[in-house]
């Protein structure tokens, strides 16, 4: 009996342990973020490609906080939310971080959105008279 009230105490203290150091590791991701990625990755880049990797990092971060908001609503979420997306979530941040800090190095500016083209004018064959349902050819 006292064996078994020890192992589920160890149990206990385990996990309390383990979120203990998960809740810590969530307040961090601000400062650790950019440890994750390479600062010199973005030096040689231009704006257009500044432009297309910050949207694309961009929406791989938002993309990453959405699975890490739903694993969080089932049983042990938090969990699930902080092994499976978290490092990735983290690495992502870091380097919009420096393809921020490269975008203001370099003074770029956003590219206006282009005009959109125009809706293309139905096509005649579709104005034609369609076919007789009976599938007889109209004489």
């Amino acid at each position: 009996m006292a064996a078994s009230f020890s192992s589920s105490l160890r149990s206990c203290s385990v996990l309390l342990a383990a979120g203990a150091l998960l809740s810590g590791c969530a307040g961090m991701s601000e400062t650790v973020a950019p440890a994750f990625a390479d600062p010199g990755k973005y030096e040689l880049y231009d704006c257009k490609q500044l432009e297309t990797e910050r949207k694309a990092l961009a929406n791989r971060t938002a993309d990453l906080q959405k699975l890490m908001d739903k694993a969080q609503t089932g049983a042990g979420g938090a969990v699930v939310s902080e092994l499976a997306y978290r490092n990735d979530y983290i690495a992502a941040r870091g380097q919009a971080q420096l393809a921020d800090e490269a975008w203001r190095r370099n003074r770029c500016r956003e590219t206006p959105p282009g005009p959109t083209p125009p809706a293309a004018p139905p096509s005649s064959a579709a104005a034609a008279k369609p076919a007789s349902k009976s599938g007889k050819a109209i004489r």
